[in-house]
This record gives structure tokens, C-alpha cells and sequence, in this order.
């Protein structure tokens, strides 16, 4: 059990996990749920990305250069407001107000440190922290502590360069989050669960190996959390997204997660996207429908086994495709070259949510969270931003699912 991680030390957790019992605002909008949709920052321009792929570069280059690879497949998808700059105030005002009218309560950025600084922060900082109205959502991270590799993109059947590994040292991580508590906890938009910043870490088995033991794990989140305790906070809402099924290369799941969960002190759980619980057995489309079911399969099998809120997750959709280098074939043989979502209409992404939303009625008291992927996963086949295809329809289901209702309920 956990035997790459030495040894488990002392089982107490001080600070440990405590269920959380109401909402901040920004979390009370539609009554008892909380729609929060993963963001992922990776359409503006940064330094890491013009040294390895040219000045100005961003993820849309990969949007625009997608193209169909089998019959029956839609490629490229196009923005319906064009190639924006998120880190652009006025381009992110617009993403903000669409979400917000629409229902979405809170955008939890995909978040990059490694040991020598931050990646793709400038979405976060100079988009969303400086948008005229970014007061009508509120935001949060999640520490995407994967490798970053060179799938940008991918060569079929060639093992991609890694270019920043996912683990850190200690002293980075307490230099990281004296950044993150300084710069983003105490703005007015940080989400806020009984007055507690959260704060979502992607991958455990990265996490523990940056520290190398449980027992140094767990200290250093106590850390974090003396520290933000510090800062005027009365503690830290620690969530964890787990995972089973393997997607990006070099992802590893820990095999006895709810025990772990427990003993690092994390206060919920949840999923970035369905694809981690469910494999996908038909190539080059697996049925939208499929995947819904078997994702609510294991979240009723698997939520009772944590000692904390297990938040459900709803998903758009996958296709990788658009990150597979466009002279190569399209086979199944891993991420991205790998089998894409079919069938996922708005209509079936609503019935999604409503399934979804029913497993949040069971959760325990307190706030009733559901995370969404994505607001803007365009190279993996997962948005709510509109396309020209089909408008604005999938935030229209949120709409109709998250707020019409409450608004006919007398």
C-alpha cells in the first residue's frame, strides 16, 4: 500500500478534511449548486511558448489546424467570437458575462508553477483579475502539477519531450503558495467555500513524490493551510481530482486514493473529466450516452468510500484530435491519437447535467459544487465557449437546467 511513497507515519491529520456546511457568494446564485467550469489558459501568448513554438503562438493554432480524420467527423471547430486573447481584459469580459448569464457560478483555472516560476498565469492575471466585470464570477485554481510536454503537436507513435516536469521542491512549493495566498486568495473574486479559499490539486502521485513521503506531504499542506490561516482566513478548503483511467502520457493514478484523501487532510473531491473514470472501448467514437452512464456508475460505487464530499462532475465531450500533428495518421495508440466522444449534442449535454445534478442531491449537507469540463478545452474536444456550429447552445442548457427551473419553482 502506497509502497512508493515510504513510509505512512501517524494517521492523525491535523487540520484534516471537515465537511463543509454552506456556500460563499458567488456559490448561492441557484440555491444549493455551485456550477464551476475548469478553464484552461493556454490562448494568449506566454514566454515558455514562443521559445519552443514561435512569438505570438497559442493553442489556436492547433484549433485552426484541426481537421477531419475519419468519416462523419466535425473538424476544425471555430470560435464564434473569434481567436481572442483571454489575457486581454476586454476579451475576458465577454467570456465572464456569457458565464454568468448563463449560470456558471466560478471558473477554476487550470494553474502552472514548476521549480523555476509560473506558466500561462497571465489569462488569470491580466484576462480575468483585471476585467471590468469580474465581480459577476468568481475563480479559483486547480494546480495542474502534470508534466508538460511537447504535445503541441503530438508525433504518432513518438515519445513526446518532456519540457517542464510536474513535481517541485519544498522550498518552491512554499514559495508558490506565499504567491498564491499574497496574489490570488485575498482578491475579492477568489471562490470561497465557509469563508475558505479553494485550492484543487490535479495529481496526488506528483504531489507526494515533490515531497517524497506521506508524512512530508501532509505537513507541507498544513503549511499551506497555517498559512492562510495567517493571512485572515479561517482555514483552506484542500480539494483533490482523482482519477483511475490514465490519459496524458506520464499521468499516473494512485490506486488507494480515498485512504490517501483521508490522510493528507483534503476537505472534498472531484473529477477534471469523465475520460478518468471511463476508458473508452470504441475507435474512433465511443457514444456520449456510454460515457455518461459508466461515469455515474462509479461515482455512486465510489463516493461512499471518501470521508469528504465527492463533487460530481459533467463533461462536454472529448476529441484530442486537434493535438495530433496533422501528417500523421489517426490511430488508437494514446493520447491524443485516441477515441473521441460522439453524439454529445447540447441536448445530451443537458441530459448530462441533469443526471448529474441529481447525484449532487445525494451529497451530504452543505454546498452542492458541480465541476464542468470545460469552459475552453477547444484541442480536447470539451467547451461551453460558443462555436459557430452551435452558438451558444451548451451554456443554454446550463441556462435551462441550473437557473430556469429555480426561476419557475413558485
Amino acid at each position: 500500500m502506497f509502497a512508493a511513497f515510504l513510509t505512512l507515519g501517524a494517521f492523525c491529520t491535523s487540520g484534516a478534511a471537515e465537511t463543509p456546511q454552506t456556500a460563499e457568494a458567488g456559490q448561492s446564485m441557484h440555491d444549493a449548486y455551485t456550477i464551476a467550469a475548469y478553464y484552461f489558459p493556454n490562448y494568449h501568448p506566454d514566454a515558455r511558448n514562443a521559445k519552443q513554438h514561435g512569438e505570438g503562438w497559442t493553442e489556436w493554432e492547433l484549433v485552426k489546424q484541426a481537421k477531419p480524420r475519419f468519416n462523419g467527423h466535425h473538424q476544425p471547430n471555430i470560435p464564434l467570437w473569434g481567436y481572442t486573447d483571454e489575457s486581454n481584459p476586454a476579451d475576458m469580459a465577454r467570456k465572464i458575462a456569457a458565464a454568468a448569464d448563463h449560470g456558471i457560478d466560478a471558473f477554476i483555472f487550470d494553474w502552472y508553477w514548476f521549480d523555476d516560476g509560473p506558466f500561462l498565469q497571465r489569462g488569470l492575471e491580466d484576462g480575468f483579475m483585471k476585467a471590468p466585470n469580474r465581480e459577476r464570477l468568481k475563480f479559483a485554481l486547480m494546480w495542474a502539477n502534470h508534466n508538460w510536454l511537447d504535445i503541441h503537436p503530438a508525433r504518432l507513435e513518438k515519445q513526446s519531450e518532456l519540457l517542464y516536469p510536474g513535481t517541485v521542491t519544498p522550498e518552491t512549493f512554499d514559495k508558490m503558495t506565499d504567491y498564491i495566498i499574497e496574489t490570488y486568495f485575498k482578491h475579492p473574486s477568489h471562490w470561497l467555500i465557509n469563508g475558505q479559499p479553494y485550492f484543487s490539486v490535479y495529481e496526488l502521485h506528483t504531489l507526494i513524490q515533490s515531497f517524497g513521503t506521506l508524512d512530508a506531504t501532509r505537513e507541507a499542506l498544513e503549511r499551506f493551510r497555517e498559512k492562510t490561516k495567517a493571512a485572515g482566513f479561517p482555514g483552506l478548503h484542500l480539494n483533490a481530482v482523482t482519477f483511475g483511467v490514465r490519459i496524458l502520457p506520464g499521468e499516473t493514478a494512485v490506486s488507494e486514493p480515498e485512504e490517501l484523501v483521508s490522510l493528507l487532510g483534503f476537505n472534498s473531491v472531484t473529477s477534471y473529466v469523465w475520460i478518468h473514470h471511463v476508458a473508452l472501448p470504441e475507435f474512433p467514437q465511443t457514444p456520449y450516452d456510454y460515457v455518461r452512464d459508466k461515469y455515474i456508475d462509479h461515482w455512486k460505487q465510489a463516493a461512499p468510500r471518501y470521508n469528504v464530499p465527492y463533487f460530481p462532475n459533467v463533461t462536454m465531450g472529448w476529441d484530442s484530435s486537434p493535438r495530433c500533428h496533422s501528417d500523421d495518421a489517426f490511430k488508437n495508440t494514446g493520447y491524443p491519437f485516441m477515441a473521441t466522444i460522439s453524439n454529445n449534442t447540447p441536448e445530451a449535454f443537458e441530459g448530462g447535467l441533469r443526471a448529474v445534478k441529481a447525484l449532487a442531491d445525494t451529497l451530504p449537507p452543505g454546498p452542492r459544487i458541480i465541476t464542468v469540463n470545460c469552459w475552453n478545452e477547444w484541442t480536447e474536444g470539451s467547451y461551453l465557449e460558443p462555436d459557430t456550429r452551435n452558438g451558444l447552445a451548451y451554456l443554454e442548457a446550463v441556462q435551462r437546467v441550473f437557473v430556469n427551473e429555480k426561476q419557475a419553482r413558485p
